[in-house]
This record gives structure tokens, sequence and C-alpha cells, in this order.
């Protein structure tokens, strides 16, 4: 690169110009915190999604995820399953005790029952390797939607909390508190449910009602219904799936919540 003459070191007005434009524009950009072990996976990453539009911040393992997540505020973390020491699994369910943050996971075990076990932690949507780039993209898009949507339709103050049976659903916290105020985490989309059904207590709601009512028809990602949704909310009120009380099917109908709701 050229420099300004006379002034060593300095480069020319231009170049100045220039960066601080870019970083101007890059300011706005979604932040997303990469966590992947394999240096060959890692770069070409950030490289891909930071032309995309989006600002990215690259480690190889949970510590140093940690360590940046207390540094700055992400928007989203795309974590690997397969990390050194601690794994994305203990990673992630750890993050999802203390913070609503979007988690996609990114694994190269095809398994559905790690696929279930990441989403039953609060991961908010999984990738298998090898995926494709531009999946990858839209999966995060979708997901940063769907967050963003979620905080913009989310409770005013005034009701930042719903009693119903023996929980409490925070707004605010967009967690689930049971009797013994045991913190029960929420993914976005179990938040998402959960906060339609109990805003429309002993409402029978369509599955396109519900789809609608939790911002999910156009973000859902691909292959998640809401039949899946619901067992896993089922689950985490432990509702029994064989005889459920509180979130019951309504068959040819749809879903209800058989409770009555105070607004706290």
């Amino acid at each position: 690169m050229r420099l300004a003459a006379g002034v060593p070191g300095r480069r020319p007005l231009d170049d100045d110009v220039g960066e601080r434009v870019h970083k101007r524009a890059m300011s706005g950009a979604p932040h997303i915190l990469l966590v992947e072990d394999e240096r060959t996976i890692r770069e070409p990453l950030v490289q891909y999604l930071s032309r995309n539009g989006m600002r990215v911040s690259a480690v190889a393992s949970a510590e140093e995820a940690r360590q940046s997540l207390a540094a700055q505020a992400v928007d989203l973390i795309l974590l690997d399953i397969m990390l050194p020491a601690e794994d994305g699994l203990s990673l992630c369910r750890s993050l999802r005790a203390t913070s609503g943050i979007p988690i996609i996971l990114v694994t190269a075990r095809a398994e559905e029952t790690e696929r279930i076990v990441g989403l039953e932690l609060g991961a908010d949507d999984y990738v298998t390797k090898p995926f494709s780039a531009r999946e990858l993209l839209a999966r995060i898009r979708a997901v940063l939607r769907r967050s963003r949507e979620a905080s913009l339709h989310a409770a005013p103050p005034e009701a930042a909390a719903y009693g119903f049976d023996r929980w409490i659903l925070r707004t605010g916290e967009r967690d689930l508190l049971d009797a013994e105020g045991i913190v029960v985490p929420l993914s976005t989309g179990e938040y998402s449910l959960l906060l339609a059904l109990v805003t429309h207590p002993r409402r029978v709601l369509s599955r396109d009602q519900l789809l609608d009512l939790s911002r999910g028809r156009e973000a859902t990602p691909f292959d998640r219904s809401v039949d899946n949704q619901i067992s896993r909310v089922r689950r985490k009120l432990a509702d029994d799936p064989r005889d459920p009380r509180l979130v019951k099917t309504i068959w040819g109908g749809g879903y209800m919540l058989a409770a009555d709701v105070r607004p706290l």
C-alpha cells in the first residue's frame, strides 16, 4: 500500500475515508460468534459470512467462546458440537441457563438422536456437516429474523410475566419458572409457541393460528412442525404426552392451554 508523502506510516486520505465508511456499514451488521476448532472450516466460513454482511468473531474452544461472550455482545452463536475439552452440547446447556442468544449447532454427526438432544438443550437450529454455505447463511438469517420479530412482539413491561398452573413464563428473560423458582430454559421456538398459548388461554388454536401467532410460518427452519414444538413444550412443562393436562390436543381442531392465566 502506498504511504502518504511526508507522514511515515500514514495511509492516503482515500484509504482512511474508505475504512471509516466500511466500519460504519459493519457497525449495524449482525454479530456472529463462530465456535469451530477446525481451521479449514473456520477460516472459509469467516470469509464467506463476512462477504455476506455478517460481522464474525471466531474462536476454537468453549473456553474461548465464554471469554468472547464476556467481552462483547453477539447476535447469534454458530456452535460446533465436536470441540476439544468441553463439547458444544455442554456449552449450549450452560449458555441456555443464563442467556437467550440464538444458537445454531454444527456437527458432523447425522444421527437423529444428536439433533434431538441439541434442540432439547435449547438450540434454535441444527446443521450437519458437510453443509452448503448458502443454506447455512439462509438458516442464520431465518433465526436472526425470528429473534428480531420475537423481540418486537414481546409483551410490554406491565405484562412482564404470565402465571399459569404452577408455572411462570417470563417475557423479559424469555424463560420458564417452576413452583420452586427453578429456571427452565426455552429455545426461541418453544418460547414463542408457549407465549401464543398463554396469551390465548382456554381457546382452541389451529396449527395455522399457532404458526401465525408464534411468527413461525415464514421463519421456522425447514422440517420443524407445530406438533414437534408442542411435544417439546409439554416436556418442559412436565405434561404427560399420553394424557396431557395443560396443553391439550383438540382432535380436528388444534391445541389449547387448559389453564387460567394471570398477568404478573
